[in-house]
């Protein structure tokens, strides 16, 4: 049997290596019309930084090491044109001669990949402007930076475009940020995003959000370029990255006549087969289905394509098996910061309409008491069921850890009850008896039982002094450094000798407490709910808040606003 492969990278060279360890008698033609069949794309952000110095250590593999381990032929610059689905071959074009030959198959991947959006602007055919998928597009970045570039603009706040603006901070260039979303890495509700804008601002990183770019225009100033933005502002740069996001690269299977959706992905079953019975289809060109809707969606990721390879091959090879669905789990450091998610946000789960609930802590990523806590940022989705829907995590240190542990608990589908009884590792200088994770679980059961009622930060813009009282529960000190607009001061530490006075002023009115992390005022509305006064705890605390909605928070004591004794 011959088996032709379209592509290498992730989604190819795991479908080739996989149909080698099931059939050592198939022949195995892997067709790449670029120099790399192997290599790390996922580290070439890190090359540009000079993390990876050598770019020998991203190639993974050649051709040579692939026919001597897998029996491999793999065949670097040479271009698959067209597919003749109805004859079963590909018309191939040699890059370097432009010489055509036909290659037959009996069974045939595409692993054609994602390919950069460029967007339609003037001057994006600028030698400056670049985009980043190829070891080559890496040296040319490089290249840029050794020749004296010293300011950069990166399009785009997506997790590549933070991954590069990284990389060309540490390289030494000033960096100009712009994303057309009202917030950086869009994957992520806006709450857990602002922290990320945080970290790259004190940076030095100059972030412009709610902007695009609407042309590139060189100065004639040497090699450098002025970059127009829609508020009116220009910017110069010395190179210009695209990051706005990829699309399938899927023209084969459209001009082969393969079902396509209609985001452009190719359309496979479980087993990874197109619409034609002899072609297979794996990796960033692909439809997938999502884990928590069920509907098709297109989540170009590493991750996902290697297992898709797999599936494809065991189904060539005859021992078909399913294609889970995917959850777009992702991560991204961001400096001295890590970023990610798993499953949908809030703001995913409100377009496909599925109600649910919101619990965000800020927990240490391990035991207070060793040295080197530091705060981890959560914030939890899950289903009126209690079924877990979707995290993220932002923090110095544990991010991956937990998040994996949550992708693992949607994967199971998991509810919240079981979250809180995950059985984790623990030792101080790890984690807390009572883990983030665990924690998380505790929270939502409370929710879902009743036993916690919440108020959110986008509440604040609907507050109404006459059915609501807002009641401060830190300390009178950190009262002072800054609080809500019409709240009053009450230590939860006070609250029950205070009680009298509390139901005074709030005459009725449902009291919404806060505090600074969501813990103290939980406890205090635990109080209140014990004594039959209606209550609700802020999610998250002004920790939360201050994410979305800086501008409440009023700085100094306002006397007249507190409750005396």
């Amino acid at each position: 049997m011959r088996i032709v492969i379209i592509g290498g990278v992730a989604g190819g060279m795991s479908t080739a290596a996989r149909i080698r360890r099931l059939d050592e008698s198939a022949e195995i033609i892997v067709l790449e019309r670029g120099e790399y069949v192997s290599f790390a794309n996922c580290g070439l952000p890190y090359h540009v930084g000079d993390e990876i110095t050598d770019r020998s250590d991203l190639v993974l593999h050649t051709p040579g090491s692939l026919r001597d381990s897998l029996n491999l032929d793999v065949r670097v610059l040479n271009e698959v044109v067209s597919v003749n689905a109805a004859g079963q071959e590909v018309i191939v074009r040699d890059v370097l001669t432009g010489v055509e030959s036909k290659i037959s198959y009996d069974a045939l991947v595409l692993a054609t990949g994602a390919e950069p959006i460029v967007p339609n602007i003037v001057g994006v055919e600028l030698p400056q402007v670049r985009t980043l998928r190829t070891v080559p597009d890496a040296e040319r970045l490089r290249g840029f930076i050794d020749r004296g570039a010293t300011r950069a603009v990166v399009v785009g706040a997506g997790f590549i475009g933070i991954e590069v603006v990284e990389a060309f901070v540490n390289r030494g260039l000033d960096v100009t940020l712009v994303e057309l979303a009202a917030q950086v890495l869009p994957a992520l509700d806006a709450d857990m995003a602002t922290m990320v804008e945080d970290e790259l601002r004190r940076h030095g990183v100059h972030v412009n959000t709610g902007v695009a770019v609407t042309a590139i225009e060189p100065t004639g100033r040497g090699s450098e370029v002025s970059v127009l933005l829609t508020d009116d502002r220009r910017v110069l740069a010395d190179v210009v990255l695209l990051g706005v996001g990829v699309r399938p690269a899927s023209s084969l299977a459209v001009d082969a006549g393969l079902k396509i959706s209609e985001r452009g992905a190719i359309i496979v079953d479980q087993t990874q087969r197109t619409s034609d019975r002899h072609i297979w289809a794996v990796g960033d060109a692909t439809q997938v289905v999502d884990a928590i809707t069920g509907l098709p969606s297109v989540v170009p990721l590493a991750g996902p394509a290697n297992r898709q390879g797999r599936m494809a091959a065991n189904a060539i090879c005859g021992r078909p098996s399913a294609s889970k669905p995917v959850m777009g789990t992702a991560i991204v450091r961001v400096f001295d910061l890590t970023a990610a998610v798993t499953g949908l946000t809030s703001r995913g789960l409100d377009r496909a309409g599925i109600t649910h609930h919101v619990v965000h802590l800020h927990p240490n990523d391990h035991a207070g008491y060793y040295p080197g806590a530091e705060a981890l940022h959560l914030a939890v989705m899950f289903g009126t069921d209690g079924r877990l829907l979707g995290a993220q995590a932002v923090g110095a240190s544990g991010v991956d850890k937990r998040i994996d542990v949550l992708a693992t608990a949607i994967r199971a589908q998991m509810t919240m009850s079981d979250v809180a009884e995950l059985e984790l590792a623990y030792a101080p200088p790890f984690g807390s008896a009572k883990d983030p994770v665990n924690m998380a679980g505790f929270i939502a059961e409370n929710v879902l039982d009743g036993t916690t009622t919440q108020w959110h930060g986008q509440d604040i813009g609907s507050y109404d002094a006459a059915t609501h009282l807002l009641v401060d529960v830190r300390s009178a000190k950190e009262f002072c450094t800054g609080h809500l607009p019409a709240a009053i001061n009450i230590p939860h530490t006070e609250l029950r000798e205070r009680l009298s006075e509390l139901v005074t002023q709030a005459n009725g009115r449902q009291v919404w407490v806060y505090c600074a992390s969501g813990f103290r005022s939980y406890l205090a509305h635990r109080v209140l709910a014990g004594h039959g006064i209606d209550s609700a705890t802020l999610d998250g605390g002004l920790q939360t808040l201050r994410a979305v909605a800086p501008q409440l928070l009023l700085e100094g004591c306002a006397p007249s606003l507190q409750l005396v004794s």
